[in-house]
């Protein structure tokens, strides 16, 4: 995000198809960073969870359902903002 943007770093952008996944996208992704010691500078839309998004100052997670994401359009909105793309892990079995 930087230069264009002077409070983090990065977006890190992903959707889940519901707002049950969506919360439990963040839920995972909060446990994960709590273990290491990280937690939030601030937390909004956990209750909705149609659009969670979670400052923790060098990197912003925003969790999306499909629609929230389409009406948003965050990629338009930065989209001066050099891109990398990730590929999601595959499930351990």
């Amino acid at each position: 995000m930087r230069p264009v943007c002077t409070y983090t770093d990065f977006f890190v952008l992903c959707t889940g198809r519901n707002p049950r996944q969506t919360k439990a996208i963040h839920d995972e992704v909060r446990a994960t960073l709590k273990r290491d010691g990280l937690l939030p500078h601030s937390l909004d839309g956990a209750s909705e969870a149609t659009w969670i998004i979670s400052d923790y100052l060098d990197v912003v997670l925003h969790v999306f359902t499909p629609e929230a994401r389409a009406f948003y359009r965050l990629e338009d909105l930065w989209g001066d903002v050099p891109v990398i793309g990730l590929e999601p892990e595959a499930a351990a079995s």
